[in-house]
């Protein structure tokens, strides 16, 4: 039975899990910071089951934000059974390369903050050690945050996005925060997140903008920012915030790219 498997790698993986009542299990394994799926949860990662449909019609982007996943399928004996696997672990055996694009996200969030003074009282330290940390822009990551949740570090979205900087669980627990609630922890791994988006759209900030509201599948689908209503008001709001905030803390005006720190 062919099954859209690890997004959508083939009906090997397919074969190889047991159905019930028409839906089956995979686990995203997040190591290193690195992310692969597998039939049963690796020894050395952090795993978390997903029930998928065999009917539904939309897969859920268990890679996160990627876009495009280079990788190899992988077959090994683990516990007595054979699991299939895209972590190359001991005793794996390759089976193929493949290359998917993953699935398209569905736009995040419109943000809960809008265009108004810049506000550089909130989270002063918080915000200073993560742009030292990452070099990524202060005046970008507040102006992120404040279209995102006008600093509220209890806030959630319509959608499940946590904290100050309105992170989805799944990127969360990809950088490895413990409390997405704690400012600190939200801050710091948004400007991860901002810094690894900056390194893949070249320092675009609307992409970035674009990219971190509705997801890269979004972006790469239409080539550019989404024709989303709601995407498109968060880009210009964030880039109007960011020149703000580049007033406020005594910057100058800067052009909309910005390169990541290596």
């Amino acid at each position: 039975m062919a099954f859209r498997l690890l997004v959508p790698l083939v009906a090997v993986m397919a074969c190889s899990l047991p159905s019930v009542a028409g839906a089956r299990t995979v686990y995203r394994c997040v190591r290193d910071g690195t992310v692969s799926l597998a039939t049963a949860p690796e020894p050395g990662s952090r795993c978390v089951a997903h029930e998928l449909d065999d009917d539904s019609p939309i897969l859920p982007n268990l890679w996160g934000a990627l876009g495009q996943v280079h990788g190899t399928l992988y077959r090994r004996e683990q516990d007595g059974r054979t699991v299939y696997g895209t972590r190359n672990l001991p005793g794996s055996t390759p089976l193929f390369a493949f290359a998917v694009r993953t699935p398209e996200a569905s736009p995040a969030h419109v943000g809960l903050g809008h265009i108004g003074r810049p506000r550089l009282d909130a989270f002063p330290r918080q915000f200073r050690d993560a742009a030292r940390a990452t070099g990524v822009d202060e005046a970008w990551l507040r102006a992120i945050a404040h279209a995102e949740s006008a600093y509220d570090a209890g806030a959630v979205s319509p959608k499940g996005a946590q904290g100050v900087m309105q992170l989805m669980p799944q990127v969360s627990g990809d950088y490895g925060v413990a409390d997405p609630f704690s400012p600190r922890e939200s801050i710091l791994a948004g400007a991860r997140h901002l810094k690894a988006l900056l390194a893949y759209y070249d320092g675009d900030l609307a992409l970035v903008a674009a990219a971190y509201n509705a997801g890269t599948g979004a972006v790469a689908q239409y080539g550019g920012v989404p024709p989303y209503a709601e995407t498109q008001q968060y880009v210009a709001k964030v880039q109007a915030l960011y020149a703000r905030y580049r007033a406020a803390l005594g910057e100058p005006p800067r052009p909309l790219r910005l390169q990541a720190a290596q």
